[in-house]
């Protein structure tokens, strides 16, 4: 039996003042990822709230497993109800957190997003990692929908409308991404 599709969530802080609307957004796409059997990975956030952790909420309502990756060395994060795996990396704020956080995802589906969101957003791509942008909260999500990030065209950034067309995306492309990327995928 293939492992769970581990599907990521990450978007704007709260320090952006993102609209209620990108949180609603965010926790739906959590309880979808959850309901259909998937592992929410998020980013785990140690001072405020996130649209990643919005998600997390939703994952919860949803009944499904969430894995949090924050940075630093210890399990001090801002949103621990609903949390069942956290994962500190080892490494502060601002570049190595992103890294661990992507590459522990199948797919990644991006909300808003500030500085942090981009640079997740780019790790994705150069891991080949299917990206998914959820339009319509501003951000580099939407600036990045339908979008390469670079000449070598490796994988575009699929433009969403909704929740439900974002999370349906995501797992399709995670899967392929597993089938080719998993080594006993078809065990």
């Amino acid at each position: 039996m293939p492992r769970r599709l581990q599907i990521g969530v990450m978007g704007s802080a709260a320090d952006l003042k993102y609209a209620k609307e990108a949180e609603r957004a965010a926790e739906r796409m959590g309880e979808l990822i959850a309901k259909k059997g998937g592992i929410l990975v998020f980013g785990a956030e140690k001072d405020y709230d996130s649209l990643s952790t919005a998600a997390c909420r939703g994952a919860k309502k949803g009944g499904g497993l969430t894995v949090g990756v924050t940075y630093g060395k210890r399990k001090d994060i801002y949103q621990k109800e609903g949390v069942d795996v956290i994962v500190p990396c080892g490494m502060e704020r601002g570049g190595g957190r992103e890294f661990v956080l992507v590459l522990a995802c199948d797919a990644v589906i991006g909300v808003s997003g500030g500085s942090g969101t981009l640079n997740e957003l780019a790790v994705a791509y150069q891991a080949d990692i299917p990206l998914i942008a959820l339009q319509g909260f501003g951000g580099w999500a939407d600036d990045m929908a339908g979008k390469f990030f670079d000449g070598r065209k490796r994988r575009q950034v699929y433009p969403a409308k909704t929740p439900e067309e974002a999370v349906e995306e995501a797992f399709k492309e995670a899967e392929l991404y597993r089938l080719k990327y998993d080594g006993d995928a078809k065990s």
